[in-house]
């Protein structure tokens, strides 16, 4: 594939991670347990959002990215008084991570092959963000404060990488789930959405 020279880096970056073929094996290592546990029968259906209409997978996003970005902004400018609630964010996001992430790989087992490549490396960067959110947690629990705020801003920063990649996803690849009835009717939009008539 001949990436544009004038792109910018992380778009060269993610084109070339959708053409990587080192992550074929592991690719094909994960895909049966994926679809087999998360993308079959009505589980599937209902993980991928089915009856919205549209993918289920964003929507919880929204819930852990929201409460952990929370916990960041109290631990910003409440300091150690709102440690007991950015506790409770922190918490609260890594409980929407498990559903968040079960959407994910539904959406994951239909998706192509490039697809799948930078789908695994959103997977990963998420599951090494939800790993150090968790330890942010237990530091919180165990009275170490300032341990906690740390790990979290990783946990951001980390999170960041997974959600540029997710949004590359969804938007520039338009991979996931929705009814056909939208491509039916798609209206006509200009390049950042502000033409509503249809056609």
């Amino acid at each position: 594939m001949n990436t544009p020279r004038k792109a910018p880096l992380l778009v060269r970056w993610t084109l070339q991670l959708e053409e990587s073929q080192a992550l074929d094996a592991p690719v094909r290592a994960l895909e049966p347990g994926i679809r087999n546990i998360f993308g079959t029968g009505v589980r599937g259906s209902v993980l991928r959002g089915d009856l919205l209409g549209h993918s289920l997978h964003p929507v919880l996003t929204d819930i852990a990215l929201g409460t952990w970005t929370s916990a960041s902004l109290l631990d910003l400018t409440g300091g150690r008084d709102s440690s007991a609630a950015a506790q409770r964010l922190v918490g609260a996001g890594l409980l929407a991570a498990g559903p968040t992430a079960w959407t994910g790989w539904a959406e994951w087992s239909l998706a192509g092959p490039a697809a799948k490549r930078v789908g695994l490396v959103h997977a990963a960067a998420n599951g090494v963000a939800i790993s150090v959110y968790a330890a942010s947690w237990l530091a919180r629990r165990r009275g170490r404060h300032g341990t906690g705020v740390r790990l979290a801003v990783a946990g951001a920063a980390i999170s960041t990488v997974g959600g540029y990649l997710g949004g590359h996803l969804a938007q520039g690849r338009k991979v996931g789930s929705r009814h056909p009835a939208f491509d039916e009717a798609t209206p006509k939009v200009g390049r950042n959405g502000g033409d509503d008539s249809w056609g």
